[in-house]
């Protein structure tokens, strides 16, 4: 009886233990994916930054085209 005890008990602790790491391991997941947006938001920015700069390139030469 008390082997079968043990197991019972080693068996709750071991399911208590994996219900504590699911919400952690589920909060990393968040913040993954968080980071995953703020990644994509970036990019996002960048692209635009980009475009702006070529806009101004292309700004740039027309102005200098007309200067002349």
């Amino acid at each position: 009886m008390k082997k079968i005890a043990v197991v019972f008990a080693s068996a709750g602790l071991l399911a208590l233990a994996a219900c504590g790491e699911k919400p952690a391991a589920e909060a990393n997941n968040a913040a993954a994916v968080e980071n995953v947006v703020d990644n994509a938001a970036n990019a996002v920015e960048n692209a635009a930054n980009v475009v702006e700069n070529a806009a101004n390139v292309v700004e740039n030469a027309a102005n200098a085209t007309n200067a002349h």
